[in-house]
């Protein structure tokens, strides 16, 4: 037999995260900088759990270099940023999460 669900209580019990179009901007214009560096080369985005989860790779078939996760609710997200198991940074807007790949200035002679 079949059965009827209801999607609006099929919604509210999922509670999926997901990075928004503005959110997924900035993320690939940080990783499209760093892919012209030559940094980086492959990504990936996952949902795990309550969590969508952005994954930059070094090489295809390596563990993940960093890991930017955005978690909790759509009226309060957190975004951490993972270096492996380490967290480096933790921050309620994406924009201030990504403060951590910011670059120091070098003196080029």
């Amino acid at each position: 037999m079949s059965q009827l669900y209801r999607f609006s209580e099929y919604r509210k019990a999922s509670r999926r995260v997901f990075f928004n179009r503005t959110e997924l901007n900035q993320l690939l214009s940080l990783y499209s900088r760093h892919v012209a560096n030559g940094d980086w080369r492959d990504y990936a985005i996952d949902q795990v759990g309550g969590a969508a989860i952005f994954s930059v790779f070094r090489h295809t078939h390596d563990a993940p270099l960093f890991s930017i996760a955005k978690q909790g609710n759509a009226k309060n997200p957190e975004f951490v940023v993972f270096s492996g198991r380490e967290k480096l940074k933790r921050a309620k807007s994406l924009g201030e999460a990504l403060k951590v790949f910011k670059g120091k200035l070098k003196v080029v002679s």
